[in-house]
Parts: C-alpha cells; structure tokens; sequence
C-alpha cells in the first residue's frame, strides 16, 4: 500500500501516524508541559504523545489528575510522567527540567501553558500585584524556563517552544487589563525570541485560543457561553483538542519554517 495512503488511513482512524515519512511524528523528542493535568495542558499533552513524544506532564497541587493523564497515556502505549512543581519559583524550575532530563531526556518541546487565578477587576481596586501575579506565569516562568532548555536545544540546533496566549490581546475586555496586558507582553516575547533563537533551527510561536471553557469556567452562566458562540464566525465554541493539535503541529517537522507567529485558534473571532 503506498505511503501516502497509509497516512490518511491512519489520520481517519484516529491512530498515531508512525510512518517514517510522517511529517508531524514527534517520535524520539521529549516534550514538556506545564499546567497539563486539565484544560488545555491536558489536550495538548494527549496530542503529543499520540504523536510519540514522550511528554512530562507538570502540574502544581492536582497530583490525582496528572497521575490519570499519565496512566491514560500509558495505557495507550506512550510515555509519560507527572512532575510536580511551581513554574513560577526558579529554584522548583531547575529541579522540574532536571527530573525530566534525568527520567526522559533533554528537553525538545516546551510548551508554556501553565496559569493562575485571571480576575475581573476595575481600575479604582486593582493592584501592581495583579498585574505582577500575571506576569509571573507569562513573562517570569517562560523565562525560566527557556533559560533552562535553550542549551541543549542550541547544541542539538533544533527545539520548539511554544506559548499558550490568548484572544484578549485583541478583544481587550473591560476590567481585565492584568491579564490582557500580561499576554500582549507575552507575544512580544515570543516575537524577539523567534529571531533571537532562529540562527539554530529553533522556533518559537504562541497559539492564541480563543474562549473554550475549561474547568475554571465551570460556573460561568451558560447565556454567556451562548452569546459569545453566536458571534464567533464558525458559531460555535472550540474545544480542548483544537488546542492540542495546533500545538501538535507546531511542535512537529513540519513547522520547522514557522517562527514568531501567532497562530488563533478562535473560528475567526480575530483576523490580524
């Protein structure tokens, strides 16, 4: 059966695409995720490792679910290991990449996807500490972070890094400039390392979802959830694994000539 044809078999079945020609086959790299055991974290770390990479998966006080993500994983005959730790402290940093080198192997993929509490707050109650509590996850963390991955990553001349953002960038909500201006720093950063890093074959990209409800959005009034589906394009809301796969592809060889790119994932809510 030619090849190419094996692929789509493959693709419709839903089963990882393990052929040697596969341009999006993550087989021998080492990913790590940080905030994977709900949301996003979650879908992207399943998306990985359906396409071969052996994935840690961070998380910082849910151990019940990261330690179900991994089983899943594991049972369907992929690695994967839960890691404990706060992507905001330095010290807890070192040890995390340290544990995933010594268990895994140097670090290919780092997805930065980890978040804190994103609060409404008007002007007059607002604090440099909500904004800083922002920062800490999107500028400090991915810091890091990619502090602690870009030598090997430089050594080997190849690595991906990608960034978790965000719509808000460009819906801007009201009372909610903490965050909102938190991942517009976060672009910016991923823009200046994509040119700083491009000399060895490293890209750096953010993918931008749009409002999927997570767990945290578990008490939001359905109304709400309707209204803002209604004026997406596509009319509907995404889901956790549109998320995932976009990651995936990045992630993959086949992107290896995109870099500095936001990619939304949205149903055309933005157009930039």
């Amino acid at each position: 059966m030619p090849a190419i044809l094996n692929h789509f078999i493959n693709r419709s079945k839903g089963e990882p695409m393990t052929h040697p020609d596969n341009p999006t086959h993550l087989r021998g790299q080492v990913a790590l995720v940080t905030g994977a055991s709900r949301g996003f974290g979650r879908a992207i770390a399943l998306c990985l490792a359906h396409r071969g990479a052996k994935v840690a998966v961070n998380y910082f006080s849910n151990a019940g679910k990261a330690d179900q993500l991994v089983k899943e994983i594991t049972d369907a005959g992929q690695t994967a290991i839960a890691v404990q730790a706060d992507v905001t402290d330095e010290i807890e940093i070192r040890n995390l990449v340290k544990h995933v080198h010594n268990t895994l192997g140097p670090i290919d993929i780092l997805v930065l996807n980890a978040t804190g509490p994103q609060p409404f707050i008007p002007i007059e109650k607002v604090t440099w500490e909500d904004y800083m509590n922002q920062i800490n996850f999107f500028i400090k963390s991915p810091l890091l972070l990619v502090q602690q991955v870009i030598g090997h990553m430089k050594q080997q001349r190849a690595g991906r890094i990608i960034n978790i953002g965000s719509e808000v960038f460009e819906t801007a909500p009201a009372e909610f400039a903490n965050y909102v201006s938190a991942k517009g720093a976060q672009l910016g950063l991923t823009r200046s390392w994509a040119r700083e890093f491009a000399p060895w074959q490293i890209t750096v990209n953010l993918v931008a979802p749009g409002w999927i409800p997570t767990e945290r959005h578990a008490d939001d009034p359905q109304q709400l959830k309707d209204e803002y589906a209604q004026n997406v394009p596509m009319k509907h809301m995404g889901e956790h694994h549109d998320i995932g796969e976009a990651v995936a592809f990045l992630a993959s060889p086949a992107a290896g000539f995109i870099t500095g790119q936001k990619i939304s994932v949205n149903g055309g809510n933005t157009f930039e």
